[in-house]
């Protein structure tokens, strides 16, 4: 589509300091920047769920298949597929087909995670990037709700999450990125209340969410395990946050690792794809801008 080139263009034109003009050298250089974004995208993805041919992932480092199991609890269990009846695949995605989870989904939903997660112990570095169609105040359930988590255990245990929150209004959007839970809390005090739990979250109190409008999220973060890590939280391509001095030490178990889908999500869910890397403010444009979705950088 001509207007999200163009988009991108003035976006990598503005963010490098030039202009866009047609038969400018400054358009010249911006969408040069804009290619190299693109090809950086490429060379750093792990894993991408179009949902337009199914739910198995389109491309993957890892296993591709989908999981479903009644409950975390009983993930050990899980089966391929998805096994609520509740969530299916529709038309109307950002690009093609999206997933739609119909009512509240208490069900384990999740894709093996290690791999294609590119996790590692020692400076773990990565993004997570996906879109929601929702209207949070009207949709959702009560409780809180996690469109995605990235863990081996639970939110608060070696783990990168967003949430939605359950009693304010309009509901806030969160991202949490902890290491291992007896590191951060080794008093075991309840996790919600815990400060250091509540000064780590990077929190949007009005966020951009609406019913038939989609909306882009990406989180990155890196270092993580090194004792500095970083967590970043972007929407609609514009970062909302940064999460600081991460600096305790994440250990998985690789064989549980998942990246859950849709924890008591109630809406529209599309184009989840997780690379290796803390994607930078360029790279992140360009996946806002992307015209075909993260099938246009599978390697």
């Amino acid at each position: 589509m001509i207007w999200r080139t163009w988009g991108l263009c003035l976006l990598m034109a503005g963010l490098a300091g030039l202009g866009c003009s047609p038969g400018n050298d400054a358009a010249g250089d911006a969408e040069t920047a804009a290619s190299a974004a693109v090809e950086a995208l490429k060379a750093s993805l792990t894993f991408h769920a179009s949902f337009d041919d199914g739910p198995d992932a389109a491309f993957a480092k890892g296993d591709r298949r989908i999981y479903t199991a009644p409950s975390y609890e009983e993930q050990a269990s899980a089966l391929p597929g998805i096994g609520n009846p509740d969530v299916e695949i529709v038309d109307g995605g950002v690009v093609g087909r999206a997933l739609k989870f119909n009512k509240k989904n208490v069900h384990a939903i999740f894709y093996r995670g290690a791999k294609n997660a590119a996790f590692q112990e020692s400076n773990w570095t990565g993004s997570v990037s996906f879109w929601l169609n929702l209207n949070p105040d009207e949709d959702l359930e009560p409780g809180y709700c996690d469109p995605i988590q990235i863990t081996d255990s639970a939110y608060n245990d070696g783990a990168v999450w967003v949430d939605f929150t359950k009693d304010d209004t309009p509901r806030h959007f969160r991202l949490g990125v902890f290491g291992d839970l007896d590191s951060w809390n080794p008093d075991g005090a309840p996790s919600g209340e815990h400060p250091a739990f509540l000064n780590r979250l990077v929190v949007v109190t009005q966020p951009p969410f609406a019913r038939g409008q989609w909306t882009h999220v990406v989180a990155t973060y890196s270092g993580l395990g090194t004792g500095a890590g970083v967590a970043k939280l972007y929407l609609d391509g514009k970062l909302q946050g940064t999460a600081e001095d991460i600096n305790e030490g994440i250990t998985w178990d690789t064989e549980k690792a998942a990246f859950r889908l849709g924890v008591n999500y109630v809406g529209l869910f599309d184009e989840a794809a997780l690379f290796n890397r803390a994607l930078s403010q360029e790279e992140v444009t360009a996946l806002h801008e992307l015209e075909g979705g993260a099938a246009s950088i599978h390697p």
